[in-house]
């Protein structure tokens, strides 16, 4: 019986879809539930699962095709059994507007699409760079490659590219953007055509952060099964101050101001596509331990490539890191329509004057880039007050006060 292989249902804000790639060829056979492509919308990659298992029969759309909810990609004959030997159906061309690229024949390229210790994501990054992973060193356990291994080959490769030019040679490469990277250009110039941005800034001492999480980091780990980080102290101040002035957590809708009385905090991570910012759902309602749990499940599935749909929709307020990449100051760029954005950035000693005396400190500039239309320059400033309050008296936070 022929079956087939449609494109799922998309998001209801997604129009359209890109198919990266393929992970079978005509005649190979299928499992049930096998991933067989990869799908990238502008927020999230999407799998094809097999309906059922048999044999792929043919590909109706090639890697690089533009594909919409319901298009059917390649018919299955279910219940089928691959014949060994057997010659493939020819894979249809690819669309003159995206043409796939070329590939390497032989068995290192076969093995690369089908071999079942590649992970999904490390797959997907392979096959996009056209690489052998056997001659990539692994790092993983049973001599299984990890994504770290094919970006640092990358980055190898990358490095090198210059000595192989010659002398004196002007040379350019050109990639095509992600859909999420294009999404993200688009967005990132939507609000700052669309809203009147500010940024305004402080700093913060974070002795007393990091005195609480050294005292007790390791009993805090062993009975609540997470690390303890920096990103709950500063979503829990957050959620102070956006409680202080409610203008900070609201949104702008034609004429109207939108006060949202819920705390939905965006968090920032960053992913070989691009950035993605996951939602944690009534943040005020969950302890520091709830909250490090979801944002790390967050940033696991988004550099995997697994994160749906749902975890990155809505938001009231979003909290970026810089500082990880040693970002001293920044100016980020609001998530609209949400109205503020708070920066962080690298903890950093320096001398500081502390009750007549200079003292060495951990410290770390804060930014809050805001819409001036509706936040006053008043309330961002306090707004950042509050959170460096919080912060640098952290027991504030966990009594209420």
């Amino acid at each position: 019986m022929t079956t087939e292989i449609k494109v799922p249902q998309l998001p209801e804000s997604v129009s359209d879809a890109t198919l990266v790639a393929w992970h079978k060829k005509p005649g190979d056979a299928v499992r049930r539930d096998e991933n067989l492509a990869d799908l990238e919308t502008d927020k999230v990659v999407l799998e094809v699962p097999a309906p059922a298992n048999g044999v792929l029969r043919e590909l109706k759309v090639a890697d690089g095709a533009v594909v919409t909810s319901g298009q059917v990609l390649a018919l299955i004959d279910e219940g089928a059994v691959a014949a060994a030997g057997a010659a493939p159906a020819p894979a249809p061309a690819p669309p003159q507007s995206a043409p796939a690229p070329e590939t390497k024949s032989g068995p290192a390229q076969e093995d690369a699409a089908g071999k079942d210790k590649l992970s999904p994501s490390v797959r997907r990054l392979v096959e996009e760079n056209r690489l052998d992973p056997a001659t990539i060193p692994s790092s993983g356990r049973d001599g299984r490659l990890t994504k770290s291994d094919v970006v640092g080959f990358l980055g190898q490769q990358s490095a090198a590219a210059p000595a192989a030019a010659p002398a004196g040679a002007r040379t350019e490469h050109r990639v095509a953007m992600t859909r999420l990277r294009q999404r993200i250009a688009q967005r990132m110039v939507e609000a700052q055509s669309t809203q009147a941005l500010l940024t305004s800034f402080n700093e913060v001492d974070l002795t007393a952060v990091q005195s609480l999480r050294a005292r007790y980091k390791d009993r805090f780990e062993k009975e609540l099964g997470v690390k303890l980080g920096f990103m709950s102290f500063f979503v829990k101040a957050c959620i102070e101050g956006l409680k202080k002035f409610p203008v900070v957590n609201a949104s702008v809708d034609g004429n109207e101001i939108v006060y949202h009385e819920f705390y939905d905090i965006g968090v920032a991570v960053s992913t070989e596509r691009g950035l993605v910012v996951p939602i944690v759902r009534d943040a005020d309602l969950k302890g520091f331990g709830a909250i490090e749990k979801e944002i790390g499940e967050y940033a696991k599935k988004a550099r995997a490539g697994t994160i749906g749909i749902d975890d990155l929709t809505g938001g009231t307020f979003t909290i970026t890191n810089g500082g990880v990449f040693g970002s001293l100051m920044s100016t980020p760029i609001v998530n609209a329509p949400q109205s503020a954005i708070l920066g962080m950035h690298k903890i950093q000693e320096r001398p500081m004057v502390v009750d007549g005396q200079i003292a060495i400190r951990p410290m770390m500039y804060l930014a809050l880039t805001y819409d001036h239309r509706i936040i006053d320059g008043r309330e961002a400033v306090q707004f950042l007050v509050t959170v460096k309050e919080c912060l640098e008296d952290p027991g504030r936070m966990l009594l209420g006060i």
